[in-house]
């Protein structure tokens, strides 16, 4: 297993594929941001699966693609048939924003894709537009539709709150979710960049307290996937709504993943730049034991805690190089 100096399990790991994106989303990527890494500077298919089978080896049995936009790497399909052919590989899912997913939700799920995330921040289309910079709202619905068809099950709405753009929303969000039977899974707004650190946020306790009472939701102990959020169920047991909260109600003494960026950088924590560079070995052909080496090693880099409250101007990356 891999465990940090804290004594956290690290069983999570989360692949960003891409850093590009077809979107413009205003607490991502900085209005006219062009400093994209190259495609030849990512690091390959193969090298993907290299570190997905080692950290594997290691007791890492979760993985999530994302992006940028995961949908615009052309392999997408053979990438997911190929990382679910490793053996260790108990849990592979992806975050998108749908735009793409209508053609490619069957073959995704064929290959074994097990659970989407689909970042969805509102279900009316100018005020899509407004925080997407694109009309896209019909083409995610598409992809919704086609996720279902497939035959994915739980799909998870990620829906990041912004006082000032769709907090009002909140509520009709989840009451489509609960019609549709997707889990909505509110975000608070994390200060990544200068997007993210433009963008006002809101904690998001109160309005879970609401939302309870609104729709008669209870707290459970249920997990969908394997990362940091909170879920309440219907009374029919259906898990409807979840809970990300970086900021009011930090996770850090239960974190157990890490993100590898396009261009094979290790990254320990969304908040520190505490970060290990793997694309080197990689490229020198290193042997497994060499590359487990390494990754252990990485991960005593992982600190305790970010400090987003503290030092909000920290992290001048931007979402989309990091990996959601």
């Amino acid at each position: 297993m891999l465990i940090d100096n804290f004594g956290r399990t690290v069983d999570y790991l989360r692949i960003s594929i891409t850093d590009r994106c077809n979107l413009r989303c205003n607490y991502c990527i900085p209005k006219g941001f062009k400093g994209f890494e190259p495609p030849d500077h990512w690091i390959s298919t193969e090298e993907i699966l290299r570190v997905v089978y080692n950290f594997s080896v290691l007791g890492t049995y979760y993985f999530r693609l994302t992006g940028g936009e995961p949908l615009l790497r052309k392999d997408i399909v053979e990438l997911v048939r190929k990382m679910k052919a490793i053996d260790q590989v108990k849990d592979l899912s992806m975050t998108t924003n749908a735009t793409l997913l209508a053609d490619k939700a069957e073959p995704l799920f064929e290959a074994g894709l097990n659970r989407l995330n689909i970042s969805l921040d509102s279900l009316n289309s100018k005020h899509i537009e407004e925080i997407t910079g694109s009309n896209c709202l019909d083409n995610i619905i598409s992809g919704l539709s086609a996720a279902k068809k497939a035959g994915f099950q739980k799909v998870r709405i990620n829906m990041v709150v912004m006082p000032d753009r769709n907090f009002d929303e909140v509520e009709e969000m989840l009451r489509f979710c609960i019609q549709q039977q997707y889990i909505l899974c509110l975000i608070e707004v994390m200060p990544i960049g200068e997007s993210g650190r433009n963008t006002a946020s809101i904690y998001l306790q109160e309005t879970v307290k609401k939302l309870e009472k609104r729709f008669n939701l209870q707290p459970t102990t249920k997990k969908i996937g394997n990362g940091p959020a909170r879920y309440w169920e219907t009374e029919n047991g259906f898990v409807n709504l979840g809970l990300i909260t970086p900021l009011s109600q930090h996770f850090c003494a239960t974190c157990n993943r890490v993100r590898l960026t396009v261009d094979g950088t290790l990254l320990m924590c969304l908040g520190q730049d505490n970060s290990f560079q793997l694309k080197p070995l990689l490229r020198n052909q290193c042997s497994d034991e060499e590359l487990q080496k390494a990754i252990l090693q990485a991960i005593k880099l992982k600190p305790q805690s970010h400090d987003f409250l503290e030092q909000p101007k920290r992290i001048n990356r931007i979402m989309s190089m990091t990996g959601g």
